[in-house]
């Protein structure tokens, strides 16, 4: 546990790249396997389940401290993060604690056998357990700990900068590593110590890593011409690799989640799929005309299982366009043109009833393709692809492979009037927004926005927040309404959850609307218009 906190240590200690997988690397060849699995496991974001929450930590140092809740509750305001505020203020404060030697565990032994204790204890038994951790551990190890226990942990590295020291540490190539760390890896020194060999092949359940796309630049089109792409919909659903091997069907999203059980009837029509068989693809919310809106999946999202009654009211739709793996051998080497071609063959071929092929679109020209891009969203997508015809499917985001030329989002002028502080480093500033729009002479949120502004905007707002608050609540201060911003966003749906009756996707500061009162702001009912379209 020592060592992984003083890597900890570095790694926020810089923000150089070198510097970090440098530091990543030199624990990688140190440290023993039974621990460095663990500390890839956290590394790669892959270690989330909740022990303790941070609430759950905070009570726990208020029935044994003499610190009032709400200052408690403004250190966490000021820090920004209640598992950091509280393992500050256990170090800061008179805590009574157990007399206990201190503790040198390793870091397996935390995540294998001392940690798994409080999972499933009694409240008295989590009480003991974390005063006994505290007694024992340095303020960083307390931190530490904590992020673990919350399942928060961060670093500011990421899982790709953590690849890249590892495949260093081992010599093996970036995009091999990548690879063999997809998906879910087993927690053993015995693979750890296997990740310096050559590998035998895929996991049975492992995806492969996906191929991401840049904004298209038109130029770099042009020079080109169109004839060297395939043009496709960029659909508006969840990116997933469906992985048919030794007789099983595994659905992974993008995000390297799992995502089988929450789309059972796709997982049974893909299971006809031949033995060896790695689709890229799409799952969309299905109706009678085709795909429909985003929002219609969300139903699906964060369960463990789904009943008859969810998939008979939100059907869904599996839309193949790549082809990664054939009869157990990885084609991702094999030009997109001929992936094409064997595609077609394995979904013509199996019986299939929720799973079709992405069609290609035609435009020769610049000005056919923007008339394409313009007709996106009654298609039911959020732009186009193009996809150059001769491109291995690559590792990463590869500029000049594949290409997204995305329709341009719906805006609307709204007036700021809440304000939060954010978190870690810009816990002393406030940076999280809600925006509301007219409705009458009233002003009603619509939703909330984190990026968009640059650091000096960002700067400038938090003075004339600070300066022209009107109430507190809690973390949350309520502003003004005298600023006006230009939000954008992707979608929007009918909501019975909001107060405005319509919430939006992937909403983001497009503009800080110097020029415009707060009185011409939008209205309600020009966002509902927006449902239509």
């Amino acid at each position: 546990m020592k060592r992984f906190v003083q890597l900890f240590r570095e790694l926020d200690a810089t923000t150089a790249t070198n510097a970090k997988v440098a530091a990543l690397k030199a624990y990688f060849e140190t440290a023993k396997p039974e621990n460095a699995i663990w500390a890839l496991h956290l590394l790669t974001g892959k270690m989330r389940r909740k022990t303790l929450t941070s609430r759950a930590l905070r009570e726990i140092f208020l029935e044994v401290s003499d610190l009032s809740e709400w200052l408690v509750k403004d250190a966490q305001a000021h820090v920004g993060d209640t598992a950091e505020a509280v393992a500050l203020l256990v170090n800061a404060t008179e805590v009574p604690l157990p007399k206990t030697l201190p503790l040198d565990l390793p870091l397996h032994v935390w995540l294998e056998e001392e940690i798994p204790k409080a999972a499933g204890a009694d409240d008295e038994t989590k009480r003991d357990l974390v005063l006994h951790w505290w007694a024992g551990l340095e303020p960083d190890e307390v931190f530490v700990l904590h992020k673990i226990l919350s399942g928060s942990f961060r670093v500011g590295v990421s899982a790709t900068l953590v690849t890249r020291a590892l495949a260093q540490a081992f010599e093996r190539s970036p995009a091999e590593m990548t690879h063999r760390l997809m998906g879910d890896f087993p927690t053993t020194p015995e693979f750890y110590r296997s990740l310096a060999d050559a590998p035998d092949g895929p996991l049975p359940s492992q995806p492969y890593p996906f191929l991401l796309a840049y904004a298209v630049e038109l130029n770099v089109i042009e020079d080109e011409g169109l004839a060297a792409y395939r043009l496709e919909w960029k659909w508006d659903g969840i990116r997933a690799q469906a992985v048919k091997r030794e007789g099983e069907l595994f659905l992974w999203s993008r995000g390297e989640d799992l995502i089988t059980t929450q789309f059972p009837e796709l997982a049974e029509d893909l299971l006809n799929l031949p033995d060896g068989t790695v689709l890229d693809g799409e799952v969309v919310a299905w109706g009678d005309d085709g795909v429909l809106p985003f929002n219609n999946l969300q139903k699906r999202l964060g369960r463990k299982k789904v009943g008859p009654k969810i998939i008979e009211a939100t059907p869904t739709h599996f839309l193949a366009y790549d082809l990664l793996e054939l009869g157990g051998k990885d084609m991702r080497e094999v030009s997109l043109k001929q992936r094409q071609k064997r595609l077609k063959k394995v979904v013509d071929a199996a019986p299939l009833e929720r799973v079709s092929l992405t069609e290609p679109l035609e435009a020769k020209t610049l000005e056919e393709l923007e008339e394409l891009r313009e007709a996106a969203r009654a298609a039911g997508a959020e732009g186009l692809m193009l996809k150059r015809l001769d491109s291995q499917y690559l590792v990463g985001r590869r500029k000049g492979l594949w290409w997204k030329h995305k329709v341009d989002p719906f805006t609307l002028d709204a007036v700021l009037i809440y304000a939060q502080a954010g978190t870690g480093r810009r816990a002393n500033l406030f940076t999280d927004y809600t925006f509301a729009l007219w409705d009458g002479d009233a002003l009603v949120s619509f939703t909330k926005a984190y990026s968009g502004l640059t650091d000096k905007e960002i700067a400038r707002l938090d003075n004339w927040i600070r300066r022209n608050t009107i109430e507190r609540f809690g973390p949350v201060r309520s502003v003004k309404p005298e600023k006006v911003f230009e939000i954008g966003f992707e979608g929007i749906a009918e909501s019975k959850r909001h107060k405005s009756g319509v919430a939006v996707r992937f909403p983001r500061i497009l503009r800080w609307r110097e020029d415009k009162p707060p009185a011409e702001a939008d209205t309600l009912e020009t966002a509902k218009a927006l449902l239509t379209l």
